[in-house]
C-alpha cells in the first residue's frame, strides 16, 4: 500500500467499529457494499440499538467521500483515522474500523483547493449519467465539482462520477470559503431535524447522536470541531452560563455537574435546549428549567464567534 494512496468512503454513510468483530449478524445490512442505513435502523429494536453503546460496537461514522487514513488491516477489516473528526483518542483522527469493501481507493482524489458542491438537503439522491437514481447521500456530505447548469450539478465520486440537483445542494470555490454562520445560524440547521430519531455514533441525517448532532451542524455553519462531547467542551472559547447566546453549545455531566461530561446540545434561546437525547427518543427542544439538564449544566463553549461574528 503506497504511502500516498488516498482511501475514500464508498457508502452514504460507514459506521466507524470500535474493533474488526464488533458488529452483530443484524448488522450487515451496515457493514455491506452498498450499505442499506435505512434498513439497518428500522431492522434494530431498543434493546439492539442500545447494545451499540453498552457494549461498545461503535464509535463514529464517516460520510460518502471523506477520506479515512489506513493503519491496519484484519481479514475483510482495516483499522483507519477520520482526521476531519478530531479527537483526544488519537491525534491523526478518530479511530475505529470499517469493512474494506466500504472504501474505494482514488489516487487522484482532491477536495483542497478546488471547487466543491455540499448537499445542504437532509438527503440528496446522486443519480448517474442517465438520471437513475444510485444511492441517498447524507446533510453535509462535500464532493469535488465537474461542472453545473440550471438544473444539475456534477460531481466526481469515489467511484467515478455522478449529478445531483441544484435545489438540493450548494456549491462554493473551496473549502476554505465556505461562509460562517452565526450561532443562530447553527439553531435554524439543527431545528430541521426535530423528530429525528438518536441514533448511537451518529453523524449523518440517517441519524446523530448528540456530539454528532452539535458537531454537523457547527460544520453546516463553517465550524469543524472536535467529534466527542468532552473533546467539543475542551476546545472553542469559553462562556459564562450567564452570558449564553443561541448556538452556544451546553455540555452537561454526571454529579450534578461535578463528574464526567456525558451530553451536549446547542442553546436554543430562552432558556431552551435543542439537542438528539439518547436512544429511544428523537431530537427535541426542551426547556432546561426543571429538569435533570439544568442539575447537570457544567460548562458553555462558543465555537460561532471566533470568526462568525
Amino acid at each position: 500500500m503506497a504511502i500516498n494512496d488516498k482511501w475514500l468512503i464508498a457508502v452514504p454513510v460507514a459506521t466507524l467499529w470500535t474493533s474488526f468483530d464488533s458488529a452483530r449478524e443484524l448488522d450487515q445490512l451496515a457493514i455491506t457494499n452498498p450499505a442499506d442505513v435505512d434498513l439497518w435502523l428500522k431492522g434494530l429494536t431498543y434493546e439492539t440499538s442500545l447494545e451499540l453503546c453498552n457494549q461498545n460496537l461503535v464509535q463514529s461514522q464517516v460520510l460518502y467521500g471523506e477520506e479515512v487514513h489506513i493503519l491496519e488491516e484484519r481479514e475483510e477489516w482495516v483499522h483507519v483515522l477520520v482526521p476531519t473528526q478530531s479527537s483526544s483518542k488519537d491525534i491523526g483522527g478518530y479511530p475505529g474500523w470499517l469493512p474494506k469493501d466500504q472504501l474505494m481507493q482514488r489516487e487522484d482524489w482532491e477536495i483542497n483547493d478546488r471547487p466543491i458542491v455540499v448537499v445542504t438537503a437532509k438527503k440528496s439522491f446522486l443519480y448517474d449519467y442517465y438520471r437513475n437514481p444510485q444511492i441517498t447521500l447524507s446533510y453535509q456530505t462535500i464532493l469535488p465539482l465537474i461542472s453545473r447548469d440550471e438544473q444539475w450539478v456534477q460531481v466526481q465520486t469515489p467511484t467515478g462520477e455522478g449529478i445531483l440537483k441544484v435545489e438540493e445542494v450548494s456549491v462554493y470555490d473551496s473549502l476554505q470559503s465556505l461562509p460562517k454562520g452565526d450561532g443562530k445560524a447553527i439553531v435554524s440547521a439543527g431545528e430541521q431535524f426535530l423528530h429525528l430519531p438518536y441514533l448511537w455514533s451518529g453523524m449523518s441525517s440517517y441519524g446523530y447522536d448528540c456530539s454528532g448532532f452539535s458537531y454537523s451542524m457547527c460544520k453546516a455553519n463553517g465550524y469543524i470541531i472536535p467529534r466527542d462531547a468532552h473533546d467539543q467542551a475542551d476546545s472553542g472559547k469559553r462562556v459564562e452560563l450567564e452570558e449564553i447566546k443561541p448556538g452556544d453549545l451546553l455540555f452537561f455531566a454526571y454529579e450534578e455537574g461535578k463528574g464526567r461530561i456525558h451530553h451536549v446540545g446547542i442553546y436554543y434561546g430562552e432558556g431552551k435546549l435543542l439537542h438528539s437525547p439518547n436512544t429511544g427518543k428523537s431530537i427535541e427542544i426542551i426547556d432546561l428549567k426543571n429538569t435533570v439538564y439544568e442539575k447537570e449544566l457544567c460548562a458553555a463553549r462558543r465555537y460561532w464567534q471566533e470568526t462568525g461574528e
